[in-house]
């Protein structure tokens, strides 16, 4: 009942954000479980809620679909830019992967999800545990697995709150592959059963050739000037790095601002240019010139170019407690990086890279500053980083083929039935 009280408030986030996305307001019936059509072969379901995600399942996604030839990908989101993103990955398969939104956690809604694709097997990507998902999922005896899980000290207090209705989903889930045994541990508190440990997808994923190669294009072109990428960055961070940057002294250095979020992008620009900062962007198909001091990374994909380019990393949202982004392209492009206070929703990956040697830990913004001008300034340094990134990354692959094995156990479970 609560459910449906609380769709109106719903509604309203949803028209709130479509003015500056107005994607959210595409494909609406399908927020509710109504759908078009459906393909006659047999369906796989992966969730991917959002960019990040469906990203890190690119390489599960691609093994899926060579392991059972016969079956098409449901792949599932529930923000315009995820669906975007699963567009891409969609068009390297032609005609073996469908997209469409979940629908709320509505028990009506998600059984008309169910009913009209009939999928084989469902596989949820990360944190996203959505009660009525399982319950319904559970009643038409649909295997249900969480894959590539993670969840946070902070994620396992709120989910200890919500425990009558987060244990029993957890419980009923037909498996969890969880990215590592801290991450296990802390899902078997709050209501996992069935657990193993399959490591990161997100190590899994490999650069596009034709994005490093742009990158390394864009580097030829600016020169061998300094750049320092503060990548993913969140709202209040980058008036941080702009204020610490102005303190520090780094002759010649450019300074690429990643905004996380592309309803951001404006206001990112126009902090820079309230700084009297000389500023191109990337959307304009502007490279910086010698004067530029800054360049505002504002186009979506693009992110491992943008690594390739940069001499050092500032991962985006660890200054202040969001959490923090992926590291783990930074590392695979052989970025070194500095993270900052607030990793929590990378522990593990952000403790080994440090442990490695990749990444280098920093309290706040003035800490960054003046670590990346000592880095800048010692070459031998960065090539030891940058060494380490790459031996960091390599060395933690192979969830794809452990998650793979796990699919094919629930499949084979289910056949036997």
């Amino acid at each position: 009942m609560f459910f449906y009280l609380g769709m109106p408030l719903v509604w309203l986030r949803l028209l709130w954000r479509s003015r500056s996305q107005p994607g959210y307001l595409r494909h609406f019936g399908e927020r509710h479980g109504f759908y078009p059509s459906r393909p006659d072969r047999p369906l796989l379901w992966l969730h991917a809620v959002s960019v990040g995600e469906t990203r890190a399942a690119t390489p599960l996604i691609g093994a899926l679909l060579a392991a059972y030839p016969q079956h098409s990908l449901l792949l599932t989101h529930m923000t315009p830019t995820g669906r975007d993103a699963g567009a891409e990955v969609a068009s390297r398969h032609p005609g073996r992967i469908v997209q469409a939104y979940l629908p709320y956690d509505l028990p009506d809604a998600c059984a008309r999800f169910l009913d009209h694709f009939r999928p084989q097997l469902g596989l949820i990507m990360e944190t996203e545990v959505w009660p009525n998902v399982v319950a319904v999922a559970r009643q038409r005896n649909l295997p249900l697995a969480l894959i590539n899980a993670r969840l946070s000290p902070r994620s396992a207090r709120g989910y200890a709150r919500l425990a009558p209705l987060i244990r029993p989903a957890l419980g009923s889930l037909s498996a969890v592959a969880a990215q590592s045994e801290a991450d296990a541990d802390r899902l078997r508190r709050v209501g996992a059963v069935r657990i193993r440990v399959c490591g990161n997808l997100k190590f899994d994923v490999q650069p596009a050739a034709e994005l490093l190669d742009r990158g390394a294009a864009w580097r030829r072109s600016i020169g061998p000037r300094p750049v320092w990428v503060a990548a993913s960055t969140r709202e209040g961070e980058e008036a941080l790095i702009l204020d610490a940057l102005a303190a520090s002294d780094v002759p010649g250095l450019l300074l690429l601002i990643v905004p996380r979020h592309p309803q951001r992008f404006d206001e990112v620009a126009a902090l820079v240019a309230s700084r009297g900062l000389k500023a191109c962007r990337r959307s304009a198909g502007e490279l910086p010139g010698p004067a530029h001091q800054v360049w505002i990374g504002d186009s979506m994909g693009e992110m491992a170019a943008y690594y390739a380019l940069a001499d050092l990393a500032l991962i985006g949202g660890t200054l202040l407690p969001f959490g923090g982004q992926n590291l783990i392209e930074a590392a695979a492009c052989g970025c070194p990086v500095l993270i900052g206070p607030h990793s929590f929703n990378f522990a593990q990956a952000s403790s080994d890279a440090l442990a490695s040697g990749a990444a280098r830990r920093v309290t706040d913004a003035g800490e960054a500053a003046a670590l990346a001008a000592a880095l800048l300034a010692d070459p031998a340094q960065l090539a030891a980083m940058r060494a380490a990134a790459a031996t960091f990354s390599e060395l933690h692959r192979g969830a794809t083929e452990r998650i793979l094995a796990l699919v094919g156990e629930l499949m084979e479970a289910r056949a036997g039935r």
